[in-house]
Order: structure tokens, then C-alpha cells, then sequence
């Protein structure tokens, strides 16, 4: 089969998602994507450049797959008749509705009705967590209180009966190139490997950092990520206290380097008051970072519930800022013991896309028929 992906903003998780896609999956998947400039532009009016490059493509289309930054209606009317009859998918990586907002931004309707007509458009939604998808329908109803007349309700309904959710694949194969070696490490170190961004919350991050220094408990830190949109001050202000400490600072671009740091680190940390799907923070689980990560979002579902506080090792989900600052500090000061990497390696490795391209392979071929 003949799978059009478009993608409007070919970025992080957007771009792993569908490289990851076009590179193990059975059928001919063709890209059609952006870079991420712009995100509101090229959400709200590039369906017309979008449009033009499919023009170009020959092949007859069996799927058409978008992504939750396409205008999928505009699309459609823009190259009406060809999907006319064509099964369509739009795989949510994110949504506008909970999407997290900086303090000073108010969110703009517009972008959430996008979205909204979007998804009635499609055949098929499929979601990157079951806490996404839920939290999702739990924010419809709110968005449809502000029509004026008729609250079309019932299209809640709609959108939960083509609802489905399918983990993104992840490249984690390609993370055994290379060897351990944080049993050469003279402290341990505490990995950061997440965007620097707001929503991260790296405010509690280095709170917890800076009470465990105070104490005078010793540690490295790895604090890599995407760094690319602005370091917060939190970051410069680390810089300044753990400077010799800090084995690495920003943003990585060699993936080689990237997995030598997460195959030397002994924790990974994430304070992340929201997000959908962390793809980094499973890579480095899956390098042997122990991980301590909130009790909430999507990672309750994605580590097995024996591991959520096992007996004989330290915790991985903590509930609040004083109980990660505990189980830091009983693993820094070896009273918890970090789960083995073998346990690690096998929280998520059924997320590997020489496995997980089967389900997508299999949605593809169902919806065809």
C-alpha cells in the first residue's frame, strides 16, 4: 500500500514518529513535511504549500495519514477530489485544548477549532497515551461551551468512538551500539535530557538539586535536551553553582554522543507538569537510567505497576517535590538500590519499531478493506 504522510511540522517527536514510520513499515510510506517554523502559520495556513507538494506526488494513495498540527479540512478541500474516498488517520501527537501555555499567553480558540474540525474529518484518531486521549474528551465539553447556540455535544461521542491509542514506535535498537560505563563514574549522575522548556517544570528540577547540595550530597549532572528554544534562568543559574559538576550542558546534535551520555548516567529525572509522550526519558530508561518520574501523565501506564515502587529497589513514581528530594537522596546516598538495567531495558523495549511497526502495519491494512 501507498501510506501519504503529511506533516506540517517535522520536528522532535513529530519527525522521530515519522522516520521511524517510513523506515520499518511493510507498505511505501511517502512524507509530505515542513520544518517546525512557525508552528501557528503552518497550522492555520499551509495546507495551500502542502497541497502543491502532493500535486506532485503520482502514486495512487491507499492511506492518507496527517499529523494534530494539520488542517486536515483545509487540505481536503484543497486537493478535493483525490481523498475524497481515501481512508484518513491523524495521529495526535498533541492537541490545542491542554496543550501547556506560558503564564503570560492566553489560548487561542482558533487553533483549537483546527484542531477539533480536524478530527471530525478523520476516519481515524489514533492517540500517543491513554492519558492523552482522556484528557482530551475530558477538555471537549469545555471547549464546546463557548458556541453561541447548539453545542454539538454529541460530536464528543463521535470522536471517542474513532479513538485509539498507539504508542509511538521508537528507535531504542539503535542504543545498544554501545557500552555502559557508568561503573566508572567517581559520583552519580543525574541525567537531564528533556526540552528545557517551561512546562518541564526544571524550576522544581534544581530545587530538589539544590537542597540535596546543601546537604552537602555529592553528584554529577548530564543536563542535555532540546535546548534550542531559549535556556530558562534556571539553567544559567546551574550552570554558575555546579559547574564542575556538570558533565555535559545543552542540547545534543550527535546521536552517537547522545547515547554515550545516557549509557554513563545513573538516574534520569523528569518533574514534568505536563506532556503526552516523553520519548527521551524512555530512551535513557532503556540505557539503564534509573528513572523517578511523576505519578501522573502517562507514565503510570507505560511502567509496569510492579516497578512502581518495588521491594527491593529504589521507587520510580513519586507523588510530590519532598518525595522525589527522598527517593534522591536515599539513592545518592545508597540506602535504595537503582533497578538492574536488564529490568530496564525491558520497561519499553516492546516499543521498538522493529516490533511496533506491526500494529501500524496491521491499522493500515484494516482500514483498507
Amino acid at each position: 500500500m501507498n501510506i501519504l504522510a503529511i506533516e506540517p511540522y517535522y520536528s522532535g517527536s513529530h519527525k522521530a514518529f515519522l522516520k521511524g514510520l517510513e523506515k520499518h513499515s511493510s507498505h511505501k510510506v511517502i512524507p509530505i513535511k515542513l520544518n517546525y517554523k512557525g508552528w501557528k502559520w503552518r497550522m492555520h495556513g499551509d495546507s495551500v504549500t502542502l497541497a502543491e507538494l502532493t500535486s506532485q506526488v503520482e502514486e495512487e494513495i491507499d492511506i492518507l495519514m496527517t499529523s494534530s498540527m494539520a488542517n486536515l479540512p483545509a487540505f481536503l478541500a484543497l486537493t478535493n477530489p483525490r481523498f475524497a474516498f481515501t481512508p484518513k488517520i491523524m495521529y495526535m501527537h498533541d492537541n490545542q485544548f491542554t496543550r501547556p501555555l506560558p503564564a503570560t499567553e492566553n489560548r487561542d480558540m482558533t487553533y483549537c477549532y483546527i484542531n477539533y474540525l480536524s478530527m471530525l474529518s478523520a476516519d481515524m484518531l489514533l492517540f500517543s497515551s491513554q492519558f492523552h486521549l482522556d484528557d482530551l474528551l475530558e477538555a471537549l465539553p469545555g471547549f464546546l461551551d463557548n458556541y453561541p447556540d447548539d453545542k454539538h455535544y454529541n460530536t464528543v461521542d463521535q470522536i471517542r468512538a474513532k479513538s485509539v491509542v498507539m504508542h509511538p514506535g521508537l528507535d531504542l535498537k539503535y542504543f545498544d551500539k554501545e557500552p555502559d560505563t557508568r561503573f566508572q563514574n567517581e559520583r552519580p549522575r543525574i541525567v537531564w535530557n528533556q526540552s528545557w522548556q517551561f512546562d518541564r517544570n526544571p524550576a522544581m528540577f534544581f530545587r530538589v538539586l539544590n537542597r540535596l547540595n546543601d546537604i552537602d550530597l555529592k553528584f554529577d549532572l548530564i543536563l542535555a535536551g532540546d535546548s534550542k528554544h531559549g535556556k530558562p534562568e534556571e539553567f544559567e543559574r546551574a550552570w554558575k553553582r555546579y559547574g564542575d559538576q556538570i558533565i555535559h550542558f545543552g542540547y545534543v546534535d550527535d546521536k552517537s554522543v547522545y547515547s554515550k551520555l545516557l549509557h554513563s548516567g545513573d538516574i534520569v529525572v523528569s518533574t514534568a507538569s505536563y506532556e503526552f509522550f516523553c520519548i527521551p526519558i524512555l530512551e535513557a530508561i532503556y540505557c539503564g537510567c534509573h528513572p523517578l518520574v511523576p505519578n501522573t501523565l502517562h507514565y503510570p501506564e507505560l511502567i509496569p505497576e510492579p516497578l512502581h515502587n518495588p521491594l527491593l529497589h529504589a521507587p520510580v513514581l513519586y507523588e510530590n517535590e519532598d518525595e522525589l528530594f527522598y527517593h534522591l537522596k536515599n539513592l545518592l546516598e545508597g540506602k535504595t538500590k537503582p533497578l538492574p538495567k536488564a529490568t530496564l531495558k525491558n520497561i519499553n523495549k516492546h516499543l521498538d519499531w522493529s516490533r511496533g511497526y506491526r500494529k501500524f502495519d496491521k491499522l493500515f491494512e484494516k482500514m483498507k478493506k
